[in-house]
């Protein structure tokens, strides 16, 4: 491959929509161009790292016996309601209708489509499957942003099992996990592998791996000492008990004008914020619904979902509330409240002596006995984990990190087999329903990730696994004959010992071709100039460390091959 031939259109400045580092570095190295919003074309370097990453992917997957399958883009809405996702995946879903009215997708995700190729499974000897695939999904994000990050159109791996029973289940969710682990050591990304919530997925077990990233808009909490770790949508902690006084009798009334948050009530009456309870109020599929948490804690709205079963979770607007209640917000809470589901944060459970709004405006109450005098329906972990928290396992204290998502991995249980009427004849002559597993990986957001963790202030240092080309030879005196030949012959012979390599022979400075191949993070260069060669020398220098060295030309090859070995 010639640089002179191939199409990499790089620029001098970054670009000036670009927020993550890798949106910048990928744009500004001619890898990829946005056509619109959360859509992006893959320039040929980007489409040579992507086959890398896929058949990184591939060759592990195909190690735990995963077969490999291309299913459609575009599915029929029937599959869609039956497993109940056509309401429940809202406005993320691209619809369609074809020319003779019928309502059609755009795939998100394919549960239902591989479990609807599963009623071909008949018997309990064709069991366990596992199958994957590469394909484009589609989401209609409200916000792309962070180039390749967070998109509407990308390319998903995405992998099903089919097992008998729950320990064959363990097995495959066990044996994806250790599938991803080597995936991502191989990419070059720091993964975290952390508790997750399922969310619309369904299913009870869930991992998600994290890459650490500023550009990410996931928050992983982990323990420095143990292994604990979860995304905060799922995370705990060890919270130091209180003690509480005695309280009052029963709870007492006190004007609170111009009282309208947690500080303000701290503030003008001297109430800490752990002796207050927050309630938040919520539209939970169309019942009006309190969230009682402690003054100082945040909800986790995907804990509330988690714990309601309901995906239609909105904030109920303040009229809605003033009629349901009698107070608008600033004055809310749940003692006396008989006809309305409450959900108490589990630090809330045993606190006494406690102030909470009286559903009056400008008005609270003080001595509040929470298990006494509000009517909980449902005890559950709705709070947010903050740094410094004790670690629910060992306790030393949490920390909280910026992450981005590039792995998930659900057990989804019997959801999709049980809904689709997918069965097969067991040992026993009965008929059995296969439990399912989903195991998903984003393909190009692997690859911003990468470059997320690889790079410097001249551009990307991409992994020798994943690099456009592992070698790039710069022929810097382009009309002398002997550097020509010398960089032709190198070139050459790194292609015949399977160096995938590009020979730089543009007419350009040497200064244009450093900083391109910098930037564009190839992990090693061969330089070859005239005056090195007087001396029968190339330099070779390594991207990463920037280490050079002058090597004679008769042993350039085996140099730079065993230096790519070395780094692979």
């Amino acid at each position: 491959m010639r640089w002179s031939e191939l199409y990499v259109p790089t620029l001098r400045q970054d670009p000036a929509d670009a927020d993550a580092v890798s949106h910048r570095l990928l744009v500004r190295a001619g890898y990829i161009r946005q056509l619109m919003a959360g859509h992006y074309s893959l320039l040929p370097l980007a489409v040579r790292v992507r086959a890398k990453v896929v058949a990184i992917i591939r060759e592990e997957m195909n190690r735990i016996g995963s077969q490999e399958m291309i299913l459609p883009t575009m599915h029929p809405a029937e599959i869609w309601h039956k497993s109940g996702r056509w309401e429940v995946m809202g406005d993320e879903m691209f619809r369609l209708k074809d020319r003779k009215g019928s309502d059609l997708a755009l795939g998100m995700t394919h549960e239902e489509i591989f479990t609807t190729l599963a009623h071909e499974l008949s018997s309990y000897r064709d069991l366990p499957q596992t199958w994957y695939q590469f394909q484009t999904k589609f989401r209609d994000e409200p916000r792309p942003k962070s180039g390749l990050i967070r998109v509407r159109e990308f390319t998903m791996k995405d992998s099903y099992s089919f097992d008998l029973d729950a320990e064959g289940l363990d097995r495959s969710f066990e044996a994806h996990r250790q599938a991803y682990v080597r995936i991502f050591q191989r990419l070059g990304i720091p993964a975290i592998a952390v508790q997750a919530s399922s969310g619309t997925m369904g299913g009870s077990g869930s991992t998600e791996f994290m890459c650490p990233s500023a550009a990410g808009e996931d928050l992983v909490v982990h323990c420095p000492k143990c292994d604990y770790a979860a995304n905060v949508e799922k995370a705990t902690s060890r919270l130091a008990a209180i003690e509480d006084g005695a309280g009052l009798d029963a709870p007492e009334r006190f004007d609170t004008p111009g009282i309208k948050t947690i500080e303000n009530l701290t503030k003008a009456h001297g109430v800490p914020a752990d002796r207050q309870i927050k309630t938040l109020v919520y539209m939970v599929g169309g019942q009006l619904t309190l969230a009682l948490l402690r003054g100082d804690h945040a909800l986790v709205e995907q804990k509330l979902i988690d714990t309601t079963g309901s995906t239609d979770v909105r904030p109920a607007t303040p009229d809605e509330i003033k009629a349901a209640l009698g107070a608008y917000p600033g004055s809310l809470g749940g003692v006396g409240v008989r006809d309305l589901p409450i959900l108490a944060d589990q630090a809330l459970r045993g606190r006494r002596d406690m102030v909470t709004g009286a559903n009056v405006d400008k008005v609270h109450v003080r001595g509040v006995d929470v298990e006494r005098d509000i009517a909980v329906g449902t005890w559950a972990d709705l709070r947010e984990v903050v740094a410094g928290e004790p670690c629910p396992t060992c306790g030393t204290g949490l920390e909280v990190e910026q992450t981005v998502e590039i792995g998930h991995i659900f057990k989804l249980g019997y959801k999709y087999t049980e809904a689709l009427g997918v069965n097969v004849l067991g040992a026993d002559g009965e008929r059995v329903t296969p439990i399912m597993g989903s195991y998903g990986i984003g393909v190009e957001r692997a690859m911003a990730a990468v470059v997320e963790t690889h790079h410097d202030k001249n551009g990307i240092v991409w992994p020798i696994a994943v690099a456009p080309f592992e070698v790039a030879v710069a022929l810097l005196d382009v009309d002398d004959e002997k550097s020509r030949t010398t960089a032709e012959e190198i070139h050459t012979e790194l292609l015949r010992q399977r160096v995938d390599t590009i020979l730089d022979d543009r007419a350009e400075r040497p200064g244009v071709k450093f900083k391109d191949i910098e930037l564009v993070g190839i992990p090693f260069r061969v330089t070859v100039g005239a005056r090195s060669l007087a001396e029968g020398n190339v330099e070779i220098v390594s991207r990463a460390s920037g280490e050079k060295a002058l090597v004679p030309v008769a042993e350039a090859v085996e140099y730079v091959r065993k230096l790519v070995l070395d780094a692979s």
